[in-house]
């Protein structure tokens, strides 16, 4: 078992895997959740350092916090799985034995938006691009409205859709701010027609500076 915990660091932080040094707060422990959640799934390595060295889980009040940070701070409850082992660190620091790390394994969720509770008391939904949790754009949020729902979401193409892809022509990459103003339809509206055309794979989104950006497919 040792060898496969190994194995998993040995990866580094990646966009199915975080690892967690200390658990201080369950709401930021939450958004991790959240983020593996509404993307891939994923897991966290809880007691491990940035570097992959393996410090340990500190007390049982850690423990606590990794509970609540899914079955109090996700909205919906996050399904999540915790597994314990009890290793040693390798290479072999002083005399502290063997360490504990809690392995935290998110399925994607079924039901998306998973939401995080910030410290505000506001939900809100998180997706996981490559290491970084990243706040769900609107689209984002309609797109998983729109998979979800028992009707679906009808396509059309009118003056409006025209309109808009009109507006998306290069340049190729704009923001939603940049496109409401370009096409100068209502930003609800906006929203509702880019999750359209992402569902049906006339526009792609891609995250540059922090930003979600939106292009129209080649």
């Amino acid at each position: 078992m040792k060898h496969f915990l190994f194995d998993l660091i040995s990866e580094g932080e990646h966009q199915q895997q975080d690892f967690k040094y200390r658990v201080e707060d369950a709401v930021k422990l939450a958004r991790s959740v959240s983020a593996f959640a509404n993307t891939d799934g994923g897991r966290l390595l809880i007691g491990v350092r940035d570097d992959g060295y393996l410090a340990g889980v500190r007390s049982e009040e850690e423990i606590y916090m990794m509970h609540q940070a899914a079955y109090r701070y996700c909205r919906p409850e996050a399904s999540i799985k915790f597994d314990t082992y009890h290793v040693a660190p390798s290479p072999p620091v002083g005399k502290g034995g063997l360490r504990t790390i809690v392995v935290a394994t998110v399925p994607r969720s079924e039901h998306r938006p998973v939401c995080a509770l910030d410290e505000d008391g506001r939900q809100r939904a998180y997706i996981r691009i490559k290491d970084e949790n990243i706040v769900a754009s609107p689209v984002h949020l309609r797109l998983w409205r729109d998979e979800q729902s028992p009707r679906g979401a009808a396509f059309t193409y009118g003056a409006t859709e025209r309109q808009l892809l009109a507006a998306m022509q290069p340049p190729a990459c704009q923001t939603l701010n940049q496109i409401v103003r370009r096409s100068r339809l209502p930003r609800p509206r906006v929203v509702v027609l880019l999750a359209r055309f992402i569902r049906y794979g006339l526009v792609s989104w891609q995250l540059q500076e922090h930003q979600f950006v939106f292009s129209l497919m080649e």
